[in-house]
């Protein structure tokens, strides 16, 4: 569900609640029971007990014998469909897999989809702490990560401040940007010199660096790529690898615009 939206008039209110139903409990790592969903959504212990029993029928929750319900295994299910349709030609996870290989460190690739900023590939390297967030499908912190400051920076300021308003600014770290004016001014300097930073913005401890891929043809941005690295051995790096990144975006341009006639069919 969308933070801050109302949404259009024609949702299904049934359908929209059991997707927050979902995400209530799937935020509890210890599981809920009926009257701590149903406070939590806001919905009548009636109307909660329908949705539960129909998503624990149809495998997306389930109930241990105390009365709690935890996510149910068609979740994981689902979760693998989302890596196949979100998954790169072979060609493109090549290009990170040698930078990941060359660098020694971890490489993510990220694409605007269905108007969200979204990790569609990840490589990861010894040299990088590992990030457990950082995965595919992961669509959150556009404004706390590089590769999301990156793609920020394309969209028209109004729409960025709505994306941003949608999404919330949440502090990951005490070092997160969560002014959008602040952000505005950030993403302004980093356009200017085709490299965006975050260092502790999203982890404490941890940097990264992203560059644009951009259409060889000059259409537009076609994703972004990134790299991390540990804070204290960042900026002894950034330059160094910022390089490396660029070449693999050029390279990365080219794939993708091969690619997508076909990816389009």
């Amino acid at each position: 569900m969308q933070s801050g939206s109302t949404g259009p008039s024609d949702l299904i209110q049934s359908v929209s609640r059991a997707f927050r139903v979902l995400e209530e409990v799937g935020s509890a790592p210890d599981g809920l029971n009926a009257k701590q969903v149903a406070r939590r959504c806001g919905l009548s212990l009636s109307t909660t007990y329908h949705l539960v029993r129909t998503l624990c029928y149809e495998g997306y929750l389930s109930r241990r014998p105390q009365g709690v319900y935890l996510l149910g295994y068609e979740i994981a299910g689902r979760f693998r469909d989302l890596v196949q349709t979100l998954r790169q030609p072979p060609q493109v996870r090549a290009v990170l897999s040698h930078l990941a290989l060359a660098t020694g460190h971890s490489i993510y690739y990220s694409r605007m989809m269905g108007g969200r900023v979204v990790i569609t590939e990840v490589v990861e390297a010894p040299r990088s702490p590992h990030l457990e967030d950082l995965v595919v499908g992961f669509s959150e912190a556009a404004h706390a990560t590089a590769l999301g400051k990156a793609l920020l920076s394309t969209m028209p300021p109004d729409q960025r401040s709505a994306y941003l308003r949608e999404q919330g600014v949440r502090a990951w770290t005490p070092r997160t940007v969560t002014g959008i004016d602040e952000l505005d001014a950030e993403l302004r300097i980093a356009a200017g010199i085709q490299l965006f930073v975050e260092e502790g913005q999203f982890r404490n401890e941890v940097s990264c660096a992203a560059v644009l891929v951009r259409d060889p043809a000059g259409t537009g941005s076609m994703g972004a790529i990134a790299f991390s690295a540990s804070s204290s051995r960042f900026l002894a790096l950034r330059d160094r690898l910022a390089r490396e990144l660029r070449l693999a975006a050029t390279d990365l341009g080219k794939l993708e615009a091969d690619s997508a006639p076909a990816r389009s069919c």
